[in-house]
Formats: structure tokens, C-alpha cells, sequence
């Protein structure tokens, strides 16, 4: 409420106090009054002097109140505008830097755009002068060489081609080198799946066994009555029963070693037994199934105690078993899984790694050999998928996969287990092959090198992994050895049937001889 209205109605309640006191005043009609009425009037007149004190307080502090408030919104709106004043001096100030950024980036831009003019006016005054020195050189030289423009034009052709030739080579160098190391990776892939999982005529010793019998006279039984014996047999066994005209002897093919050995000892029980007939085939079958099972879980263990190593699955243990019954080149490889156990597990112990680990890799890296050939990819990764389904672990698998390139080794165990295994086939002795086949393989190589011109003696080394060539001087220049060998290593190809991979190796040196006197 304004003050000044607070003030009035104060002043109206004191008149209306004092009216009705007079009034009492007047009312009175006896003398005795007068002095009470007159105590009345004084109090009336204290309380009205009172509230009009407490109205003019009330409306003092309210003045005071309002005029605070106002003074508050005053310094507010002033502290605004000037942050606001200060905000705006920024941007200013901030616009006028940008404005003399633009202003030097523009000027700068100008100064090159004029350098750039003057560069590009004088590398044509050069270009233009090059052009006539040019000119000039060719005429002299035409001159001074006695030739026509277009003859020194077809000299320079030639020394070009002639260049272009070296680097040609050069650089057929360089990309064989680079393709050699994935292709050589390639072709052993391919080469050695296909020899791992495939068998032919020319392991014929290695996939039959044979069953000398005292009388012929069994063959026919063992035929039974339109061949229902031989049928069951192979069926049962699961093997090719051969019986021909050969006197003493029936023989058994199959590419599992395992189910070749169960039916040798399936036969011989027949034999002694004299009862042939599908349900004994079956019953002597599965007796000596259990029997050679036992066998080999029994030469697996005999191998695990000889390295020194516990808790292989018995079913791993079968297979490294049947190893026994399995041969690469005349190895066994029974002992060829021990070998390079033994080692893996010394080189483990030289580098102070884990020895039963690389031991334990080295003795299962073949496994995979002795699967059943229906199965698909190398021995390596097969091994490997079989170990993995057994419970081995990642390190123990990896290793097995990789000794034959079929992964990457990312581990030192798969080099440590790819070592051991190139040791344990490369020592003396180890494998055997066909002297007469070694020497023609060696003859041929070299009586091909030395069909070509140039060539002044060659040797087949490395079992004819590799061969050396020795060329004359004079007829065969540094870059003519590339091609020469590429000739070669083509020939060979086309006229030669050969496993694996032969280098070919071009030697030419310059000898210098001096007679001191």
C-alpha cells in the first residue's frame, strides 16, 4: 500500500476516535461523569497517537523496502550493460585481427602468384634454349660422326633396347625371387597333400601283406561258396582279399595300416581254426580287433614313459601305435615320432623352454598319418583336428598343423617340432631310395645342362635337388645367366618327371692370372 494512503487512514481513525469521544462528551448529563469521560478522551486520544505512530512506521519501513528493491534492479541492469559493452569491445577487437589476417594471407597470395609468373616466364626462355642446344648438338654430332639424323636415331634405338634388355632381366630376377618363395610354398603344399593322402602302384610293398598258407586248397574255402566268404571278409575287415594263382600265398591291400595288420591276424585264426565261414570271419575279426587295439595302446604308452610325458588320450595313444606298422621311405615311423620327440625336447632345453611340451608336440606330429585316408586335407591338419578333439591344447595343436607350412608356425614350438621332424628324416641312414633311380635321375639333369650352348660343365648335387653350371666367359655375358637358367629349369620341366623341386644355379666368373718371374 502507498505510504501516503497508510498516513490518511491513520489520520481518519484518530478523527473518528475523537468524534465519538465528543460525543460521549456531549451524551453526558450528569456532572460526576465528566471526569471519566475525561479519562476516556485521554486514553482514546493515547491509542489514536499511538496508531498513528505505528502507521507512520509502517509506512516509513515500506518506502525504505521499495526504495531498496528499486536500487537493487538498478545495479543489476547496470552490471548487464556493462558486461554486455564489454562482450561487444571482444568482438570488435576480435573482427578487426581476422580482418588484418585476411588482409596479409591476400597480400601473400599476390607475391606468389607473382613469383610463379616470373618462374614459369624463365623455365621457358630455359626449355626454349635446351630446344635449339639440342638442335645444335645433333648437327654436330651428325657431322662429326658422318651419319644422317635418322641414322643416329636408329643407333640410339638400339643402345635403348639394348638397356632395356639388362633391365628386362634384372627385373625378371627379382620377381622370380619374389614369386619363388610363395610358389615353392604352393607346390610343396599341393605335392605333399597329394602324396600323403594317396598311395599308387609304387608303394605297393608298403599298402599289401601277405599270408603264406600250407595248402592251396584253403583259397578255395577262404572264396566260399560263390564268393560269399571274400565278400564278407572285405566287408568285415574292410580290405581288398587278393587271392590268385600264387602258389602259398593270399594277399591283403589296404592303405590303413591298422585295418591291414587286424585282418593279416584275422586270417592266420581262420587258418588255424579250419572254420571259415561269415559269422567266424566276424567273430575272429572282432577278437583280434580288441587284441591289436590293446597292442597298440600299449606301444602308445610304452612311448609315452620312453619321453616322459603323461595324459595323452588313449585313443592318441592307438594312433602313435599304429605308427609301428606305418614306413616314409623305409623309416618306421614309430620311431621316427620318438626321434623327433627327443629332438624337439633338446632343442626345447637349449633354448630353456618347456621340454615336455615340445616333446609331447614332437611324438604326435605324424598321427594324422595313420587316419583313415578318406579323410580330407594333409596328415598335418587332420593330425591336428584329431588332437584338438582330444583335448589338446591350442600350443600342442598349432605345433602338429603347422610342421609342414599347411599354417604359418606362430610359435617356436611348430618351428621346434618342424625341426626335430627335418632331423629325424635327414640323418644318415634314415631313408633309403633306389640307387639305380638316383643315378639315372642325377645323368639325365646333367646330360640336359650340357646340351645347351655356352655351357662348360655342370653337377647334379643335393640328390638332384639342385645343379650347378659352369659357363664360358665368352659366350655368356652376366645378364645371358638369368635367361640361361630360366631355359634350363623350362627344359627340365618338359623332358623330366621329378618330385619335388630342382634349382638350377648358373655360375660365371672372370679369373685373372699373373706369372711373377
Amino acid at each position: 500500500m502507498n505510504p501516503i494512503m497508510m498516513a490518511l487512514v491513520g489520520a481518519g481513525l484518530g478523527a473518528v476516535v475523537a468524534f465519538i469521544l465528543l460525543s460521549i462528551k456531549n451524551s453526558a448529563t450528569q456532572k460526576s461523569k465528566e471526569g471519566e469521560a475525561q479519562d476516556i478522551v485521554k486514553k482514546a486520544q493515547a491509542e489514536a497517537e499511538e496508531v498513528r505512530k505505528k502507521a507512520q512506521n509502517d509506512a516509513k519501513n515500506i518506502v525504505r523496502e521499495e526504495r531498496g528493491q528499486l536500487e537493487n534492479e538498478m545495479e543489476k541492469k547496470k552490471k548487464h550493460l556493462t558486461d554486455f559493452e564489454r562482450g561487444l569491445t571482444k568482438k570488435e577487437v576480435a573482427l578487426e585481427q581476422k580482418t588484418e589476417q585476411i588482409q596479409k594471407d591476400q597480400d601473400r597470395i599476390k607475391t606468389k602468384e607473382t613469383d610463379l609468373e616470373a618462374k614459369s616466364q624463365k623455365l621457358d626462355g630455359e626449355l626454349k634454349k635446351n630446344a635449339e642446344i639440342q638442335d645444335e648438338l645433333a648437327n654436330k654430332l651428325t657431322q662429326v660422326a658422318g651419319l644422317t639424323k635418322e641414322q643416329a636415331k636408329a643407333e640410339l634405338i638400339e643402345a635403348v633396347e639394348q638397356e632395356a634388355r639388362v633391365d628386362a632381366a634384372k627385373r625378371v630376377k627379382r620377381v622370380e625371387e619374389e614369386a619363388n618363395e610363395e610358389s615353392e610354398k604352393r607346390a610343396k603344399r599341393i605335392v605333399g597333400i597329394a602324396i600323403q593322402r594317396f598311395a599308387g602302384e609304387y608303394v605297393a610293398e608298403q599298402t599289401i601283406s601277405s599270408v603264406e598258407i600250407a595248402d592251396d586248397g584253403v583259397k578255395g574255402r577262404l572264396i566260399g561258396r560263390e564268393g560269399r566268404n571274400i565278400r564278407a571278409f572285405e566287408q568285415i575287415c574292410g580290405v581288398d582279399l587278393i587271392i590268385d594263382d600264387t602258389p602259398g600265398i593270399v594277399t591283403i591291400s589296404s592303405f590303413n595300416v591298422v585295418r591291414k595288420e587286424i585282418s593279416r591276424m584275422t586270417i592266420e585264426r581262420l587258418i588255424a581254426d579250419g572254420r571259415i565261414h561269415p559269422a567266424k570271419i566276424e567273430e575272429f575279426y572282432e577278437k583280434c580287433k580288441h587284441e591289436f587295439e590293446s597292442r597298440l595302446r600299449e606301444l602308445g604308452e610304452k612311448a609315452q614313459m620312453e619321453i616322459g610325458v603323461h595324459g595323452i588320450h588313449p585313443e592318441i595313444l592307438k594312433l602313435i601305435g599304429a605308427l609301428n606298422w606305418r614306413t616314409s621311405y623305409t623309416q618306421n615311423q614309430y620311431q621316427h615320432a620318438l626321434e623327433t620327440a627327443f629332438l624337439a625336447g633338446n632343442m626345447a632345453a637349449e633354448l630353456g623352454l618347456n621340454v615336455k611340451q615340445a616333446r609331447r608336440a614332437g611324438l604326435m606330429h605324424d598321427i594324422g598319418k595313420v587316419l583313415d585316408a578318406s579323410a580330407e586335407g594333409s596328415h598335418a591338419v587332420i593330425g591336428a583336428d584329431f588332437a584338438k578333439k582330444y583335448g589338446e591344447s591350442p600350443d600342442i595343436v598349432h605345433a602338429i598343423r603347422a610342421h609342414h607350412d599347411d599354417e604359418k608356425p606362430e610359435s617356436v614350438l611348430a618351428h621346434l617340432v618342424a625341426a626335430g621332424d627335418a632331423l629325424s628324416g635327414a640323418r644318415p641312414g634314415a631313408r633309403k631310395a633306389l640307387k639305380e633311380s638316383y643315378v639315372s635321375r642325377l645323368s639325365d639333369i646333367e646330360k640336359i645342362v650340357n646340351s645347351f650352348e655356352g655351357v662348360h660343365r655342370s653337377y647334379a648335387i643335393s640328390a638332384g635337388r639342385e645343379v650347378r653350371v659352369l659357363v664360358e666367359n665368352e659366350k655368356v655375358s652376366d645378364e645371358q645367366t638369368i635367361m640361361l637358367s630360366r631355359e634350363i629349369a623350362h627344359k627340365i620341366e618338359q623332358e623330366m618327371s621329378y618330385p619335388g623341386t630342382i634349382k638350377v644355379s648358373v655360375i660365371r666368373e672372370t679369373r685373372a692370372v699373373g706369372i711373377a718371374k
